[in-house]
């Protein structure tokens, strides 16, 4: 920690002076992750979302160390690799050839989830030539240039606002129903008013709060897509891969987007992401290749990556992973609504689908109860339980655990946090 403080921007890591926040990791495996100390803890964020199939899935594991040995980089954009075709391919078939018959997906590889958000944002551009993309409010779609355009919250745009060319028109991310004929008709006049090339919506919104919208939202937006000559992009770097139930949250109302961002739970642990495309679509936008893209990076489908996505795919399908997210999330939300204690002045919601839950602390005046959700994830931290705070006023607890979390883990999560509530 006196390196970081030393040696890092300031600005990465949170420290509390008395040394009670954050635990460095030392080890993480399956559900659990050890500290320097050697102190155990249950996590329940799957480090952002990533470990799906359990930290340090084995046969990941392997698949990364093999492919490690074997060729450690490659020439991205220049001399490639097998695995690169043999992952592009797969997420053709986990994407478009499941969703629409007789059509594939092209894939654009990427390392981080911001940069599979630009290269769809790039895309959305070339192909309809209209460089408007609606977003929605509370919506996070990484930090780089391009997605801090469709990035909502103010703390992340406001300091970089002077050199942000502005192309995002942000609406209201529904939670029920009755406000997507509202919503509709906001829609319908930013069409009217500027050049909208694409939407660009996370189908349940994570970091906005565990924002899960009814399930007519992606079929309305889909119909306006179309009725303007706009793509819809879907986000789904955080609810990819099973995390929803599904292997995609798009899948929930049977809507097929023009373009899909993954990342995150796509390796277990590497960083690689993929923005995939139809076929069509991606060859319209994008120009063969006469020796030198224009858009491009050193690390291009990083072999190793590769090798890890590949293996974390196939546990996913061995394990029946949705399938068992579905479940477990099922019996998840059902013991979450049963936290509010009938004493307590705080209020307790919660929402959810699959693994992907959290429960949201409100004061009796309706303020959000930040303080309060704050000291409670620290207080769960320091009693073996690692917890994130979701939403633009992070008082949201969240829960996206490894996919492979038991029953009874999840029970003793949330009878931790019902004690601390209580307390």
């Amino acid at each position: 920690m006196r390196l970081l403080r030393d040696y890092e921007s300031r600005n990465v890591l949170f420290t509390e002076p008395d040394g009670s926040w954050p635990i460095v990791w030392e080890r993480a495996q399956g559900v659990h992750v050890l500290d320097a100390n050697g102190e155990k803890y249950l996590d329940l964020t799957a480090a952002f979302g990533v470990a799906a199939a359990g930290h340090a899935n084995p046969r990941v594991v392997r698949a990364g160390q093999k492919q490690m040995a074997k060729l450690l980089h490659a020439m991205g954009d220049v001399h490639p690799h097998a695995l690169k075709a043999q992952l592009a391919r797969e997420l053709s078939r986990l994407t478009f050839e499941r969703w629409i018959k007789r059509k594939h997906g092209k894939v654009i590889f990427s390392n981080s989830g911001f940069e599979a958000v630009e290269s769809a944002l790039k895309t959305a551009l070339l192909a309809t030539g209209k460089h408007g993309v609606i977003a929605f409010e509370g919506g996070y779609h990484g930090l780089g240039y391009g997605a801090l355009n469709a990035t909502h919250r103010e703390h992340f745009r406001s300091p970089f606002r002077s050199q942000l060319r502005e192309f995002g028109h942000f609406a209201k991310f529904p939670k029920a129903k009755a406000e997507l004929p509202a919503l509709e008709k906001n829609l319908r006049q930013i069409f009217r008013g500027a050049k909208i090339g694409a939407i660009l919506v996370e189908p349940v919104q994570a970091r906005g709060g565990i924002n899960v919208p009814p399930k007519e939202f992606l079929p309305l937006l889909r119909r306006l897509c179309d009725a303007h000559g706009a793509l819809l992009i879907a986000d789904e770097i955080y609810t990819g891969f099973g995390r929803t139930g599904k292997w995609f949250a798009c899948e929930h109302s049977r809507t097929v987007p023009d373009l899909i961002c993954l990342g995150k739970a796509l390796t277990g642990g590497f960083p690689l992401s993929a923005c995939v495309g139809r076929a069509d679509l991606m060859d319209v936008a994008w120009p063969a290749s006469t020796g030198e893209a224009i858009h491009t990076s050193t690390f291009l489908g990083h072999p190793v990556g590769c090798a890890m996505a590949l293996a974390q795919i196939a546990e996913i399908r061995r394990l029946k992973l949705a399938e068992r997210s579905a479940a477990i999330g099922n019996f998840l939300l059902a013991d979450l609504s049963k936290i509010q204690n009938p004493k307590s002045k705080v209020v307790c919601a919660a929402r959810g689908i699959g693994l992907m839950a959290g429960v949201e602390l409100t004061l009796p005046n309706g303020q959000p109860a930040t303080q309060l959700a704050l000291v409670i994830i620290k207080k769960l931290l320091h009693r073996g339980y690692i917890f994130l705070p979701e939403g633009e006023h992070a008082n949201v607890i969240s829960f996206t655990p490894p996919l492979t979390i038991s029953k009874t883990q999840l029970t003793q999560a949330v009878r931790a946090l019902q004690k601390v509530l209580a307390e």
